[in-house]
Parts: C-alpha cells; sequence; structure tokens
C-alpha cells in the first residue's frame, strides 16, 4: 500500500520561496523555507474498528522499522540549507482484507527518539531534524520568514517592510536526562500527535499537511522577548499556545485547546 501526503499553505501547495499571503492572526505574507515532519505507527483500519499495522518498506532512505520522513523541501534558493531528495508517500504493506480508515503518529517513538544521528540510519541521521539526545527529533520542522509591519518585529527591513525568521519545531520537551547528550527516562510532555481518519482509502485519498491552518491563529510578525524564533515547542514561550493548540496538544499545564489542524483528508 501508499500513502500519499501533500503540503499545503492555506490551500495552496508548499513551494520553496514561494510568498503566501494572509497567514496568522495579522494576515501577514510568509515565505517557507523547509517543511519536513515524521510520521510512524501507521495503522489502516477496518470497519470493525481494528488497526492493522502497516510494514513499512525498509528502504533506505525514508523509512525505517515504523517511522518514515516526509519531506516537502528540494534544498533549492531559500530551501537551500534542505536536501535535494523529496518524499511525499509512506510505503508498505499489510494483509489482504477490507480497509476503511488510516490511523498514524506525528512524530518518533519514544524508543527511538533519543540517540546519536550521527550513527543512525536513514531517515533518523538527519542532524537538521535533530535537537539533542535529550530533546531527541523535530517531529515537524516549518521554518519560513514574515513580512509584516509591527514595530516590535526584529530584523532587517527589506523591500516588504521589517523581516524576521518564524518557525515551528516540534518535539518532546522536559525530558528529564542528566545532560542534553543523555538519552532521557521519560519526558513530561511527549508531543506526538495521533492522527485517525475512519473514511479513508489510500487508493483514492490523500492525507493534506496545510501549516497554514496551524499558523492560523498565531502572530508570524512578532517573536516573545527571550524565546526563539516562532514556536518550539517549549514550556514559557508565549508565541506557543495558538500553535499547539492548533496541533491539538496541551502546553504549558493547559488542557489541548481542540483537535489538531494540521491534516485533513482529499
Amino acid at each position: 500500500m501508499t500513502l500519499n501526503f501533500a503540503a499545503e499553505v492555506l490551500g495552496q501547495p508548499f513551494q520553496c520561496g514561494q510568498r503566501y499571503t494572509g497567514i496568522g492572526s495579522t494576515g501577514s505574507t510568509v515565505t517557507p523555507s523547509d517543511f519536513r515532519f515524521y510520521v510512524s505507527e501507521v495503522h489502516l483500519l477496518t470497519a470493525g474498528g481494528e488497526a492493522v499495522p502497516v510494514q513499512l518498506a525498509q528502504d533506505g532512505v525514508w523509512q525505517f522499522q515504523n517511522v518514515a520522513l516526509l519531506d516537502f523541501e528540494n534544498g533549492a534558493g531559500v530551501c537551500r540549507n534542505g536536501t535535494t531528495g523529496m518524499n511525499t508517500q509512506v510505503r508498505g504493506t499489510v494483509p489482504a482484507g477490507s480497509y476503511t480508515g488510516v490511523r498514524f503518529t506525528l512524530g518518533v517513538p519514544f524508543a527511538l527518539n533519543h540517540g546519536d544521528p550521527t550513527v543512525a540510519p536513514s531517515p533518523l541521521n538527519s542532524t537538521a531534524m535533530f535537537w539533542n539526545w535529550q530533546g531527541g527529533y523535530k517531529f515537524l520542522k516549518f521554518d519560513t520568514t514574515s513580512s509584516g509591519l509591527s514595530p516590535e518585529k526584529p530584523g532587517a527591513a527589506g523591500p516588504q517592510g521589517p523581516t524576521t525568521r518564524y518557525s515551528v519545531h516540534l518535539g518532546s520537551t522536559v525530558c528529564a536526562a542528566a545532560s542534553r547528550t543523555s538519552a532521557p527516562s521519560a519526558c513530561q510532555n511527549p508531543n506526538r500527535v495521533v492522527v485517525a481518519f475512519p473514511d479513508f482509502d489510500p487508493g483514492r485519498h490523500t492525507v493534506v499537511a496545510d501549516i497554514g491552518r496551524v499558523l492560523a491563529q498565531a502572530n508570524v510578525d512578532v517573536n516573545a522577548p527571550q524565546t526563539s524564533p516562532g514556536c518550539m515547542s517549549f514550556p514559557g514561550d508565549a508565541d506557543c499556545p495558538p500553535v499547539m493548540g492548533a496541533l491539538g496538544l496541551p502546553f504549558d499545564g493547559q488542557p489541548a485547546a481542540g483537535l489538531q489542524q494540521l491534516f485533513s483528508r482529499r
């Protein structure tokens, strides 16, 4: 079976370097430079509610054990810090049968999430998708620049006004370990997102990841003082509540604001 994915920004196909308007709470214009994410634990669902695991093809590039990397950047232009290779599919096998839905997790399982990426098999060898042994991998990586007119905005002025970098990096946080270079025993905030579509036919449907929906209530034109650009999932970052809420995740002691908005079925 093949599970197809597509990346969009407010309904428009994602493309490196393209300008997208009407983004976030200020209706800003953004120019993305990266969009990648890991999915794992892919299952097909039967009409009776049984979840049957998909055995991923061990291709040595995009898939390892039960983890796959979806990569929509091409390493060109503003995406020069990425890779030329792209991947928009998860490939594997399931027993013959009648299936009516699909379920997967955005993220890397704990058992594979904390280690040394320099000796890990592909696609877990991407240092661009890794924080450190303690935090593990960036489950979702979206980088962009935002062109707005807010006076609080850092950065040099450009043709469209002041410009700053805005990122959404999702990963596990508050992981108990002796140091950043030690694997943790547990993470207080796993930040994995389980996504299910009960009515889904891999032969006809596509999973759409629309980052514009995640940013709908976020102000991409400013950044909370003394924090990383955008939302890096860390507690205490005032830029994160609308982003984490749109990912369907609890944040900073507050329960999830609702269901995840990143993925939909087409």
